[in-house]
């Protein structure tokens, strides 16, 4: 369990400075009003996640330390965004369709208004 949680630390620790340092990036040559560092990052860790499971990971038992470092960790510390649409993926391969657009649109209609009323609750 140790060795797990360092795995996932230390892939996270690393997404999420090269979150940090390519957010930094798009804001400092970037003047344009659309947020292009978060759109890179979760387009970016969507590839990402879609390249690791497919080079190693189409069997996840024999890879678990590779899968908590680079996917759980690496992609989950430059975005959950990445996570999110492997899932999405995951139900579409099932054929569970209504689950799928139901996961799909209540996550972002209720994380923007989770965001909009913690922002309301706090300022």
């Amino acid at each position: 369990m140790i060795k797990n949680i360092l795995l996932v630390g230390l892939g996270g620790g690393i997404g999420s400075i090269a979150r940090y340092l390519c957010q930094r990036w798009f804001a400092t040559n970037n003047l344009h009003p659309f947020p292009w560092g978060t759109f890179v990052v979760n387009v970016t860790g969507c590839f990402l996640i879609g390249i690791f499971w497919g080079l190693n990971f189409k069997s996840f038992n024999d890879n678990d330390n590779w899968k908590l470092f680079l996917m759980t960790g690496l992609c989950g510390g430059f975005t959950t965004f990445s996570a999110f649409t492997l899932e999405g993926i995951g139900l579409i391969k099932e054929q569970k369709l209504a689950l799928f657009f139901t996961y799909v649109a209540a996550s972002i209609v209720l994380g923007l208004l989770a965001t909009y009323i913690g922002m309301k609750i706090t300022g």
